[in-house]
């Protein structure tokens, strides 16, 4: 039963911010052969949300799935919980206006890779200009290049579950 204070979307919106820790936790778990290169699984969630929810609800999610990542990692304190923080931001803004704006034009997949882009971009220039200096740089082929094809994965995956999901289509949020 809903409570008189709850939203519509604050159920939908919790379980999406569960599944991005619980997709934090497996991303974390994935071997890095190269230093902070992620698969960005806990986007997943963002990426169904921008079909669902307006801005706000975009927004917090993506501050809840800061919060938790940050939590579940151990580095909430660190200058990589920054960057994460920082890259997520800018992504999960970026895509809401590109998939808003493009009225359909623009699919999840390409609204993925633009927001790994950004997350990406934003995330190389802060290690740049506050922890490695110009060094940050050499990251960025393979850190773009793992972006790229993992956008594309997720973006793939968020099209399929938004167009095919029962659950999405029961919560009366979809758009």
């Amino acid at each position: 039963m809903r409570r008189p204070t709850e939203s519509p979307e604050t159920r939908p919106l919790a379980l999406l911010a569960a599944s991005c820790l619980v997709l934090a936790m497996i991303d974390h778990m994935v071997p890095k052969p190269i230093p902070f290169v992620r698969l960005g699984l806990a986007n997943l969630p963002i990426l169904v949300a921008l079909s669902a929810f307006g801005w706000r609800g975009v927004m917090r999610l993506a501050l809840l799935k800061i919060a938790g990542q940050g939590l579940i990692t151990g580095m909430l304190f660190s200058y990589v919980f920054l960057f994460s923080a920082a890259g997520t931001l800018a992504s999960a803004g970026v895509m809401y206006v590109v998939y808003r704006t493009a009225g359909g034009r623009i699919s999840l997949v390409g609204t993925s890779v633009v927001g790994a882009l950004v997350s990406n971009t934003v995330q190389l220039l802060l290690a740049a200009a506050l922890v490695f200096g110009r060094g940050a740089l050499l990251l960025a082929p393979p850190f773009l290049a793992v972006g790229l094809v993992t956008s594309i994965i997720l973006g793939v995956v968020a099209n399929r579950f938004v167009d095919r999901s029962r659950w999405l289509a029961m919560t009366g949020l979809r758009t």
